[in-house]
C-alpha cells in the first residue's frame, strides 16, 4: 500500500491558512495513514476540546483526545490503533461546553454510504493508464479547440436490477457511447459525497470525497481513468455557492458559524434551504479552494464547472427587500465572493494550466470569462443562459407565431463574443415538470421531431461550446428521472436512433470543420447571410476560419418547404451539402440538394455570387464551399 508519508503542520502551513492562501490542504488536514499509525487534523478554532472515535476505540470519546497547535484553531494527534478502513468521526466541544456535536471529517477522502455518516480511513493510491492524456491534454485546452460536452448524472445514467451501477462497471459502457457519438468531454452531476441523493449532488458534505453510493475513491478514479484512455476528458461539477446543513456536516462545526455566516441574511440559501459559505474568511476561502484543486489533482479532472455563480456574486439573490446586508459601499455586489472567485481561478490556471473552469452564471455580470488582471473572475468559459432560454422559448411556439419572436433568435449574436460561451441544454431544462427537450416541441410527432433536430443543428451551428444532457441524445420522450435510468429502449424506434445519429454526425462535423470551432469566442468566426426574413422564418449565416472554405448553414423554422431559397455566398464555384437534418437517417422526409449546389453569378446579400437553396421544413442544412 501506497501510506502517505505523515504530514506535519509547520509554520508556513499555519500561517498560510490562516492568511487564506494555503490551497493544498488535504496534505495537512483529515486522516492519513502512516506507517504504523493514522495521523488526524481538523480545524475547530472554537472547540474547547476534539477527540477522535470510531471503531477502532469503541466510538470512546476520552480515547484519543487531539491538541490544539498553537493559536490556529487547528486540532491534531495520532492514533496508532486507526488504520485503513477504519470508521471515525471527530467528537466536537464547543468552547462553553454546551455543544457537544459528532461530525463528519471535512477533509474526508471517504465516507459512509449514506444515510450513514461516519468517515472511512483510506488512501489514495492508485495506478494510472493516463498518462498519454495527460500529457496532450494542454494541447486540446485552448479557445480554438472543440469541446462538446455530455452531461451526466451517475446515478440514473444507467442501472442494474433497479439499483446504482458503480463507477467501475458504468465506466466502459459510458466510455464507449460517449466516444461514439463524438463528444469530448463527459461533465458529471456533483460526485462529492451527499446526504441526500435527490438533491442529484448539489447539497455537499464531503468536498474531498467521491459519494460512496458508486464505490471507492479508487473506482472513481477507474471511471475518470477509462475516459480518458477512451480520448474522452472529464469535467466535474463543483459546489462552493452553499452546503448541505445536515448535522454531521460543516454547519455550526464547534458551535460557531464556522464556514457559513452567523446572519441568515447572509448564511441561508433562500432557494434550497442550505447554508452559504463565509468567503470572506481566509481559512474557508482555502478549504474551498483547496477542494478544488484536489479533484484536478488528485483524480485527474480536466475542469471544474462551478455551480451557482449568480448566487455568490450577489447579496440580495433569490431574496425580498429587508433580507439581505448591502455591502460596504451599499450595494449588492458580494465582494468577498467576488475575491474568492478571482483567486480559485488564478490557482487553478497557475498550477493547471491545461484545465477549464466554466462558471454557470445567469446574469449580465460582466467579464466572468475574462482574466482577473483586466478586472474579469477569470474563469475560462460560462454559460450562455440566455441563449437556451431565449432558443427554447422560441421553438415551443407554434410555428405560425415564431415571425412575430425573430428577435429570440437573433438578439444573441448582439452579445455571442462577450464571453467565452457554452451553450447549455443541461439537466435544468428536463426536469421539475418543464418536459423533456421532445415534449417541449409543438405539432405532431413528426413535426417535434423535426424541431428537435433543428434545435441539435442551432446549438452546434453557433459559436460556443457545446453541452448536452443525458437521454436528449435520442430525443427521449420523458422528463429526467432520477430515479430511472435513460430510457434506452427508446433506441428500437427509427425516430429516436435518427436522433443519436444526428447528435453523432453533428460532432463528426464539428470535430473535423475547423471553421464550425476555431473561432467559437471571436467576432472573425460568424457573419449574417440573413437574420431578418421572419416572414418566410429563415436564418442563415457563415462560419470562417482564416482562409479556409466557409461554412454556410441556413435553417427553416417554419413546416413549409423553400424551394430555391437565394443566399449570397462569398465563393464561386461548388457547395457542397455536409449536413441535412431532414435526411432520411436522422427520421426526416429527404428534402435537401441532392449532395451540393452550383453558385450562380447572381448578387444576394452583399455578396456577388448567391446559391439557390432547397430548405427543408423544420430543417437546417450545411453547406461548404470547395
Amino acid at each position: 500500500m501506497d501510506h502517505l508519508s505523515e504530514p506535519i503542520l509547520t509554520q508556513g502551513d499555519l500561517a498560510d491558512f490562516a492568511a487564506g492562501v494555503h490551497f493544498r490542504l488535504y496534505h495537512k488536514l483529515g486522516a492519513h495513514l502512516g506507517a504504523d499509525t493514522t495521523r488526524f487534523a481538523v480545524w475547530a478554532p472554537s472547540a474547547s476540546g476534539v477527540s477522535v472515535i470510531g471503531d477502532f476505540n469503541s466510538w470512546d470519546p476520552t480515547a484519543h483526545v487531539l491538541e490544539p497547535q498553537a493559536s490556529s484553531g487547528i486540532w491534531a494527534g495520532t492514533v496508532p490503533e486507526a488504520g485503513e478502513g477504519s470508521l471515525y468521526k471527530y467528537l466536537v466541544t464547543s468552547d462553553d461546553g454546551s455543544y457537544r456535536v459528532e461530525k463528519a471529517d471535512p477533509l474526508g477522502l471517504r465516507h459512509e454510504t449514506p444515510p450513514k455518516t461516519a468517515s472511512v480511513i483510506c488512501h489514495l493510491a492508485y495506478e494510472w493508464g493516463d498518462h498519454e492524456w495527460m500529457k496532450a491534454r494542454g494541447s486540446r485546452s485552448g479557445q480554438g479547440d472543440q469541446i462538446s460536452i455530455y452531461e451526466v448524472h451517475l446515478g440514473s445514467w444507467r442501472r442494474k436490477d433497479g439499483g446504482f451501477l458503480p463507477y467501475r462497471e458504468v465506466a466502459e459502457p459510458l466510455a464507449e457511447h460517449v466516444s461514439g457519438l463524438g463528444f469530448t468531454h463527459v461533465e458529471l452531476l456533483p460526485v462529492m459525497e451527499h446526504p441526500f441523493y435527490g438533491s442529484w449532488g448539489y447539497q455537499i458534505t464531503g468536498y474531498f470525497a467521491p459519494t460512496s453510493r458508486y464505490g471507492s475513491p479508487q473506482d472513481l478514479m477507474f471511471l475518470i481513468d477509462l475516459l480518458h484512455q477512451a480520448g474522452v476528458g472529464v469535467i466535474l461539477d463543483w459546489v462552493p455557492s452553499h452546503f448541505a446543513n445536515d448535522q454531521h456536516g460543516l454547519g455550526y462545526f464547534d458551535g460557531t458559524h464556522l464556514y457559513e455566516h452567523a446572519d441568515p441574511r447572509q448564511a441561508v440559501h433562500p432557494d434550497w434551504d442550505s447554508l452559504i459559505f463565509n468567503y470572506g474568511r481566509h481559512e474557508v476561502r482555502s478549504f474551498l479552494i483547496s477542494s478544488a484543486c484536489f479533484w484536478l489533482d488528485r483524480y485527474h479532472a480536466d475542469g471544474l464547472r462551478v455551480d451557482g455563480v449568480a448566487s455568490m456574486l450577489y447579496l440580495d439573490y433569490s431574496r425580498k427587500e429587508g433580507e439581505w446586508i448591502p455591502n460596504v459601499y451599499g450595494g449588492n455586489e458580494n465582494l468577498e465572493a467576488i475575491i474568492f472567485l478571482g483567486a480559485l481561478n488564478e490557482e487553478i490556471y497557475r498550477s493547471f494550466p491545461d484545465t477549464h473552469t466554466v462558471a454557470e452564471e445567469s446574469t449580465a455580470w460582466p467579464m466572468v470569462s475574462r482574466p482577473t488582471d483586466v478586472g474579469g473572475l477569470g474563469f475560462g468559459m460560462k454559460w450562455d443562459m440566455g441563449w437556451m432560454h431565449d432558443t427554447l422559448s422560441y421553438l415551443a411556439r407554434d410555428p405560425v407565431h415564431r415571425k412575430h419572436h425573430h428577435g429570440e433568435l437573433t438578439f444573441r449574436m448582439l452579445y455571442a463574443f462577450g464571453e467565452n460561451f457554452v451553450l447549455p441544454l443541461s439537466h435544468d431544462e428536463v426536469v421539475h415538470g418543464k418536459g423533456s427537450l421532445l415534449a417541449k416541441m409543438p405539432g405532431s410527432d413528426t413535426e417535434r421531431f423535426a424541431n428537435l433536430r433543428l434545435l441539435l443543428a442551432y446549438q452546434w451551428a453557433l459559436p460556443g461550446k457545446k453541452l448536452l444532457f443525458q437521454g436528449c441524445e435520442i430525443g427521449q420522450r420523458e422528463e429526467w428521472d432520477h430515479e430511472t435510468e435513460v430510457r434506452w429502449t427508446s433506441l428500437a424506434h427509427h425516430a429516436h436512433q435518427g436522433v443519436e445519429r444526428l447528435v453523432a454526425d453533428l460532432n463528426r462535423l464539428y470535430l473535423s470543420e475547423p471553421c464550425l470551432h476555431d473561432h467559437d469566442f471571436d467576432a472573425s468566426g460568424f457573419s449574417w447571410v440573413e437574420g431578418g426574413d421572419a416572414e418566410a422564418g429563415v436564418l442563415a449565416f457563415l462560419r470562417w476560419s482564416g482562409s479556409r472554405p466557409p461554412v454556410l448553414v441556413a435553417f427553416n423554422l417554419t413546416p413549409v418547404p423553400r424551394h430555391d431559397y437565394r443566399l449570397g455566398v462569398p465563393r464561386p464555384g461548388r457547395w457542397d451539402e455536409l449536413l441535412n437534418t431532414d435526411a432520411l437517417i436522422y427520421g426526416g422526409a429527404g428534402h435537401g440538394n441532392l449532395g451540393g449546389v452550383d453558385s450562380q453569378p447572381l448578387g444576394s446579400h452583399s455578396f456577388e455570387q448567391s446559391v439557390l437553396l432547397t430548405l427543408p421544413p423544420l430543417g437546417a442544412v450545411f453547406l461548404r464551399a470547395r
